[in-house]
């Protein structure tokens, strides 16, 4: 059994809380694991050399010899079944040296989480469609709301319209009047207002003879 290099194999000795003494032991005991890199070198063909990822499952695949499980085992276990395995290629068994090349990195970052796409909570109140807390993007204007809600119900006051905007700052409340009738004639570009964060919607009830 061979170990690619010295600082692996100290790696390896370090790994399992050993001195120097301990190297040899260490490369006996260590057992492969998923996302080591194995060398593999072969004295009567070349053309196997190569070095080879450990799968996730924990296997390699190595020509003329197929899969081999990797993972939980010794060096020196992989390289006795892969030289049993390219014997019957051979007039004599060959000359097979499997060493670590690569140790797996301690830690494998997960999948990166999309950030979430930010939202602002807008409230309704009175004769909507749609009533209560809705979120929209930020950069929603009034219109766009008003479309997202479903529009009124058939008793609003639409030219009575209250968009009510708190400051967080002083706690200090602003009441702006709106008319959706203005707006729907152009003549308004109240539609075009941005809703903030916190804004609340009153849609009044239509009087009698309104």
């Amino acid at each position: 059994m061979t170990i690619g290099n010295a600082p692996i194999a100290a790696a390896l000795a370090c790994l399992l809380g050993l001195g120097a003494s301990g190297m040899a032991a260490a490369q006996e005991a260590y057992r492969i694991q998923p996302g080591d890199v194995l060398q593999i070198e072969v004295i009567e063909d070349p053309s196997l050399n190569r070095s080879t990822l450990v799968s996730p499952d924990g296997r390699i695949t190595i020509p003329l010899a197929g899969g081999i499980q990797a993972g939980g085992r010794t060096v020196e276990q992989v390289q006795s079944d892969l030289t049993a395995r390219l014997a019957p290629n051979f007039t004599a068994p060959p000359n097979v040296f499997v060493g670590i090349a690569q140790l797996a990195p301690d830690e494998i970052e997960p999948p990166a989480v999309p950030a979430e796409e930010p939202t602002i909570d807008v409230y309704v109140v009175g004769e909507a469609a749609q009533s209560g807390k809705l979120t929209v993007e930020p950069g929603t204007t009034l219109l766009q709301f008003l479309a997202e809600m479903g529009g009124f119900s058939e008793f609003a006051a639409t030219k009575r319209i209250q968009l009510r905007r708190t400051d967080p700052a002083t706690g200090q409340e602003t009441i702006y009047a709106i008319d959706y009738g203005a707006i729907e004639q152009g003549r308004s570009n109240a539609g075009s207002v941005t809703l903030a964060e916190g804004d609340v919607l009153v849609i009044p009830q239509r009087r009698l003879f309104e």
